[in-house]
Order: C-alpha cells, then sequence, then structure tokens
C-alpha cells in the first residue's frame, strides 16, 4: 500500500512539473493557462494556502486541492502537448524542484485580504 502511495506521488509531481512545462506551449488554450497558472502557483507556492496546523483543513490543500487542480489541468491541456510536457518533466525532476514566488506572493495577498476583512468587521463593530 505504501508502495502504491509513493507511486501515485511521484506521477502526481511528474504531472505538475509536465504543467510547469505545457504552461509555455502555444498549443494550449487561454483558459488552461489561467487556470493552469493558479494551479502552479499554489503547487509549487514555499508557502500553504491553509497552514497545516491548523486541524483537518491544514492538509486540505495538500491532500485535495492541490491533486484535484492538476487532474482538472491535465484535463484541459492536448494530449500531445501533456505527452511531450510528461517526457521533459522527467528530466526536469532530476534536475530540482522550482519554486513559485509568484505563488507565494498570491498566497500571502489571499491572507492580507482575509486578515483586512477581519479587522475591518471588528471596527465596524466595536466603533
Amino acid at each position: 500500500m505504501i508502495a502504491e502511495l509513493e507511486k501515485r506521488a511521484r506521477a502526481l509531481k511528474r504531472d505538475a512539473y509536465a504543467l510547469y512545462i505545457a504552461a509555455r506551449d502555444p498549443r494550449v488554450p487561454w483558459y488552461a493557462k489561467v487556470f493552469l497558472g493558479l494551479v502552479l502557483a499554489h503547487t509549487f507556492s514555499p508557502i500553504d494556502l491553509i497552514p497545516d496546523f491548523v486541524p483537518i483543513l491544514g492538509y486540505l490543500d495538500d491532500l485535495v486541492i492541490t491533486p484535484l487542480g492538476i487532474v482538472i489541468a491535465l484535463k484541459m491541456i492536448p494530449p500531445e502537448v501533456i505527452s511531450e510536457a510528461r517526457q521533459q518533466s522527467e528530466e526536469l525532476l532530476r534536475q530540482g524542484k522550482p519554486i513559485s514566488r509568484v505563488g507565494a506572493l498570491l498566497v500571502i495577498a489571499v491572507w492580507l485580504i482575509i486578515i483586512t476583512a477581519i479587522v475591518w468587521s471588528i471596527v465596524r463593530v466595536v466603533f
């Protein structure tokens, strides 16, 4: 069972890299590129959207949101493009993981918006 989970994790990682490559391909439709950008920013961000220390929800993005986003994105890309991208991703995997600074900034922006909304709500109630 653990070997099967490791195999699936490697395939998911390979597909994430393949999406990274496919996002730059001109054969991918614009709407897929927009979705790919969001999925890749979340996947490669060094900061979690929901921090892992939050009970249950902390692992939700790692166990559900990321794989689901990758699966949906893979369906949006033409088969020949994703096949070529998967081959190239094998080489990329050997070089190391790309880190999305844009993804980190997006996560920080989401958290700032949430915190601002909470503070604004409290200030309106108190004053």
